[in-house]
Formats: C-alpha cells, structure tokens, sequence
C-alpha cells in the first residue's frame, strides 16, 4: 500500500518547495512585463507609423541581438552562478523600461520628430534583445537547481505553464492599460512588474556551479551544446514544431492592425483580442496540474499545434469580433498545451551541466521566433495584406504537423511516461 501510495500522481508536488514558489513569482512578473512592455511599444509605433511594416521592425530589432548572442550566452550560463547572472538581467530589464517610460512621457518628448521618438524605442528594443539572450537559458537552468530532479516534470508544468499565462496576460492588460490609463503610464506599470521580479529574487539562495569543465573553451562548450540538440530526435523536434508554429502561425503581432482597422474596436477591444488566448492558457495550466501530458505526448503535441494553426486561420478569416475572440482563445487553449508538453521534454531530456547551452538553443529556435514571427507578419501583411498574411501562416502550421506526423514516427509515437517513472524513483 506505501509504494501504491507514493507512486499516486500528486498535481502540487513542486509547489511544496518554497523557493520554487517564489520562482513562479519571479517568473511570472518577468515574463509578464516583458510581454506587456513590448505590447505597448507595437500599440505606440503603430500609432506613430500607420504602416504594418514598422511592427516587424520591432520584432527584428529584438531577434538579431538575441539569436546573435544566444549561444554564447549559453556558454556564460553554464559557467557562472545562476542567481547572479539573472540579477544582471532583470537589472537590465528595468533599466530598458524606464528608458521607453521616458520616451512615451510627453514632458520629455514633446518637441522630438515622430522619427527620433521611434529610432530611440527601436534602439532601446535592439539592447532588450541582448538581455534576452542571458535571460531565457538563466531561467532555464536555475529551475534545475532549485528542486529535486524526481519532481521535474510536475515542475516543468506549473512553469510552463505560468510562463503561457504572463505571455498572454501581459499583452491583455496592456490593451486594457493603454485605454485606462494610456501608453506612458502603462509602460511605468511595466517597470514596477521588473521591480517585483527583483524584490522575488531576493529571496532565493545562490546555488552551486554543477558544471564539470569550468574554463573550458567556447568552441569545445557550444560544439557539445549543439551536437546534443541536433543528434537527439526529440529535443530537435519539439524545438522545430514550435518555432514553425510561433514563426508562421503568430497573429497577434498584427492584432493592433485588426483591432484598429479590420474589427474597428479601438484600444479596448484589443485588450478583449490580446486577453482571450490568456482563458485557454489558464485553463491548460489547471487541467494539466491534474491530468498530466506526458503519456502519449508527441500525438497531443502535434494535435496541439495542429489545432493552433486551425485557430489561427479562423481568427484570419473572421470578420466577427466574437467569433475572433473565440479563435484566440482557442490559440491559447492549443498553444498551452504545446508550451507544458515541450518544456516537460527539455526538462527530462537535458543533462544538468547543459542547461544553460540547450535553453540558449531553445531560445533561438523558440523564444526569438516570436520577434522573428512579428518581422514575417509584418512583412507579409504589407505585401499581401494582414487578412492574407494570418492565413497563410496558419497553413504553413498546418502543413509542418502534418509531414512531421507522417515522416517522424518516432516522434508521432514519443510517450515520456518511462522518463517520469525514472524520475519519480530519483530521490
């Protein structure tokens, strides 16, 4: 009856560890700053240019320094302390939000040109880039060090999970902030949210460096990095599914050109569009606590994407305010789903000295694809127009599930229940 007992699935396993608690703090304000600020940047460029094509500037100004630096910043995570290292980037981070407060703030700005104003933001974007690059393989690698390794998987969940919620209720409140209390003021909400993620890091110990070859050379360290993401089928696929799903599939870089030209709702009907796939992402974060994804999970992740780039194409054709609210909600519900699947695979899949280098690759393929998904949109939506431009990036969402489905069978059939067995044995 013990061993009956102690194999019993339990959906808050993580969170009887504090430090794993303030995590999920720390995490959620930062990401949902992050997404919130960049939300409110896209709102206050649109607005200065009118044309879809300076939103893809945005998303490119952050992706070259970030993919650029990723790798080795990987290497740097590997070798340093975790804890310090996100110090420096939250630090960073704050730094950048107040710069783009002061550049919304009429008193400062009020007799600059429409285009010093943007080139200042674009600039201001470009560094947050770089910040970016150490942040998301820090994160990554600090989760590793603050629990057990047999409760990974329950961990991977509610951090994948809180990653979706702050990614999506970020931007919903900014399309509600900008209509309460306008772009300046959201944009200093902004930066109280990266105070908050530094006042929780406090509150977490530094942790030792696991590492083996300290001082090793950043040719031999991101040669391994990459070889271990390329030779291992599952990582490299999951890591691929994603970024065609985000690259291709990623409407709501173009919400404010629907919001404010095609659904003619204004700024709070955008908070209403940007605040739906925040519904489904809470609802995949409650049911996977209870009902775990990792049995069967490469059928339920590509069904997840698959469903994504369907809900994409909806939202691309409606012309029904409801009936777009609805597509996004289910784009979160879906992209939930694959976001809690994929991070549940890297978590049990990763070595521990690889951490930072394999979340460095992870946000090149993934967490800039959203930067470099915004630049498509916006290029596309000005060649063929927005409408076109949705729709067509969903089928491309479509096509990649299904001649992944057909040609990686091995994948098709991936099932990560032996992992967990394994785990739940580690103590």
């Amino acid at each position: 009856m013990e061993e009956i007992k102690s194999n019993k699935p339990d959906p808050y396993q993580a969170l009887r560890y504090r430090e794993f608690n303030v995590f999920l703090l720390l995490r959620f304000a930062m990401v949902f700053a992050w997404s919130m600020q960049f939300i409110v940047i896209e709102w206050e460029v649109y607005s200065l240019t009118k044309n879809p094509l300076s939103l893809g500037i945005i998303g490119l100004m952050e992706v070259i320094p970030a993919v650029g630096m990723a790798l080795f910043a990987g290497h740097i995570v590997d070798q340093r302390e975790k804890k310090g290292l996100l110090v420096k980037c939250i630090l960073g981070f704050s730094v950048i939000s107040f710069g783009l407060f002061l550049l919304t703030w009429p008193k400062v700005v009020g007799g600059w040109s429409s285009n010093v104003i943007l080139y200042s933001i674009y600039a201001l974007v470009f560094f947050g880039g770089l910040v970016r690059a150490f942040m998301g393989p820090t994160i990554f690698s600090l989760l590793s060090l603050i629990i057990p390794k047999k409760v990974y998987p329950n961990a991977a969940t509610w951090s994948s999970s809180v990653w979706q919620i702050g990614a999506v209720m970020g931007p919903a409140l900014a399309g509600f902030s900008i209509n309460w209390i306008g772009v300046h003021w959201s944009m200093c909400l902004v930066f109280g949210f990266s105070i908050l993620s530094l006042i929780a890091l406090s509150q977490i110990s530094a942790k030792p460096i696991i590492n083996p070859k300290i001082g090793e050379s950043i040719k031999d360290s991101l040669t391994e990095g990459l070889t271990f993401v390329f030779k291992n089928k599952i990582v490299l696929g999951a890591l691929s599914l994603d970024m065609i799903a985000v690259l291709f599939g990623g409407a709501v870089a173009l919400l404010p050109v629907f919001a404010q030209d095609i659904l003619k709702v204004g700024s709070e009907g955008f908070g209403i569009l940007r605040a739906a796939p925040a519904v489904g992402a809470f609802i995949t974060m409650i049911v996977s606590a209870y009902v775990p994804l990792y049995k069967n999970a490469g059928k339920k992740l590509l069904i997840a994407i698959f469903v994504f780039g369907l809900s994409i194409i909806l939202f691309g054709l409606s012309t029904y305010f409801w009936l777009s609210v609805f597509a996004l909600f289910l784009s979160g519900l879906a992209d939930g789903i694959s976001v809690v699947i994929r991070q549940t695979i890297l978590q049990l899949k990763t070595p521990d000295h690889m951490r930072g280098r394999v979340g460095a690759v992870n946000s090149i393929f993934v967490g800039s694809s959203n930067e470099l998904g915004a630049f498509e949109s916006g290029a596309t939506a000005k060649l063929m127009g927005a409408v076109t431009s949705v729709v067509f990036g969903g089928s491309v969402t479509l096509l990649t599930v299904i001649f992944t489905a057909l040609k990686s069978p091995t994948f098709r059939n991936l099932d990560l229940k032996k992992d967990m067995d394994d785990h739940h044995k580690l103590e």
